[in-house]
């Protein structure tokens, strides 16, 4: 059973106090999130909360509710898209007699079936660590008996939920460190990919908006890509060539979703640091899902979480995804207003659009680069087949004893390029 909560506040139009989006647009995201994971769902639904309470959540009459429809329906298992209290969760656990977890123990769940890397992995245990960590009160009875003291000081020793809760820091700072090691992996790789001249395209978006579709299409990859939440986990790159001949780094991350608890981003900080480093963000969002502007205002609030904001991160160009599923007098509508500057309209599945937004990439790599003319003698064949590695030949004219060349040099090759055809440069 799915249930969604509305707290509701004390004004006259009695609003929910999580108003960004529709509670039936919130339910409607919990069922995806739960058959992301294979589960039957047999109930669901809406439950307004006018006072919450601190035991329960819910009222003792809708407690009482859910535990008929928990024993009738012999459920194994219910959601709460919403953040629960420990004691709430094991209050209810008791009185509903069955299995209680709340939307960050759903994520972690979908995140914990879907990581396949190492590194997927180690972050997928700490954040469920840390999030399990706060969850040890007393919920079973093993918990609330003592060890024996040691040494000649006899005393009551250490209760065993101490004794669990020190065991689950050890492993915190053991998984800590092995992610510090990733991190450091990760930044030497960076710092390699540095010293070559591709740039690095980053995508972002809320999740299920077509990120690895779309990163399939650019890369002609095979990427697993689904219409479900959370499908792809693991970032991902790889090279992509520009209409004019310009290659780029394309990364694929993990998508984003409301509300997702702040040690969740901590976790995946060391996959998100992609994003930090890339020259150029695009936000993907599925412009045919009723809250698509909600989505990206959820996708803006992490990056900023992340570090990520107009005055110091990489430029970033939204990309309306998903136009193939609106009717098409909007979508006629979409195409013709995609000015240069504007959003890029395009449908990741189909392909329309993509070469749109190929130029547009393409375009905003060149803004900062170097148009240059150089003479290379004839005789310096190494440095000739350099050229095209450093840089665009524009045009090229072949004379007996020089070969003179108009160049595009991109911003991450001008020093390097400078500095090897200083004395050949007009």
């Amino acid at each position: 059973m799915i249930l969604e909560p509305v707290l509701l506040t004390r004004d006259a139009n009695n609003s929910d106090l999580r108003g960004n989006r529709s509670p039936e647009a919130r339910l409607e995201e919990a069922i995806g999130l739960s058959a992301a994971i294979n589960l039957n769902i047999l109930q669901s639904g809406v439950v307004k909360v006018n006072n919450p309470k601190p035991a329960t959540l819910f009222g003792e009459g809708k407690v009482a509710e859910l535990a008929g429809i928990v024993a009738s329906e012999d459920l194994d298992l219910v959601v709460i898209d919403h953040p629960l209290t420990p004691v709430q969760q094991r209050n209810l656990e008791r009185r509903l007699k069955t299995k209680v977890i709340d939307r960050t123990g759903l994520i972690l769940e979908i995140f914990g079936d879907r990581a396949r890397t190492k590194e997927g992995r180690l972050q997928v245990d700490l954040a469920h660590l840390t999030w399990q960590k706060s969850r040890l009160v007393r919920s079973w009875t093993h918990l609330e008996r003592q060890r024996g003291g040691a040494g000649f000081m006899g005393g009551p020793g250490e209760t065993q939920i101490e004794a669990d809760r020190r065991q689950i820091q050890d492993r915190i700072i053991a998984l800590q460190k092995q992610l510090e090691q990733v991190r450091r992996t990760r930044d030497l790789h960076r710092k390699k990919r540095k010293k070559i001249p591709q740039p690095v395209v980053a995508l972002v978006g809320y999740t299920n908006a077509g990120k690895s579709t779309l990163f399939n299409r650019l890369t002609e990859s095979d990427v697993f890509a689904k219409d479900l939440l959370f499908a792809t986990l693991d970032p991902t790159l790889r090279k992509v060539t520009l209409p004019h001949g310009r290659e780029v780094i394309l990364s694929d991350t993990v998508g984003f979703i409301s509300d997702l608890p702040t040690h969740l981003v901590a976790a995946f900080r060391a996959t998100l640091e992609e994003v930090l480093e890339a020259d150029l963000i695009l936000h993907v969002r599925d412009i045919s899902h009723t809250d698509t502007d909600a989505q990206a205002e959820d996708v803006k609030k992490t990056l900023t979480d992340l570090g990520v904001d107009a005055q110091t991160g990489a430029p970033v160009i939204e990309v309306w995804n998903k136009i193939d599923c609106l009717d098409p007098a909007y979508r006629d509508k979409l195409l013709t207003e995609a000015g240069a500057e504007g959003p890029v309209a395009l449908s990741a599945l189909t392909g329309e659009g993509i070469e749109q937004l190929s130029a547009r990439v393409d375009a905003f790599m060149a803004q900062h680069d170097d148009i240059l003319t150089v003479k290379v003698p004839v005789a310096e064949g190494a440095l000739l087949a350099r050229l095209y590695q450093m840089a665009e030949v524009l045009e090229r004219s072949d004379a007996e004893d020089f070969v003179t060349a108009e160049v595009r040099v991109s911003d991450k090759q001008r020093g390097p390029f400078r500095e090897t055809y200083a004395s050949f440069i007009q």
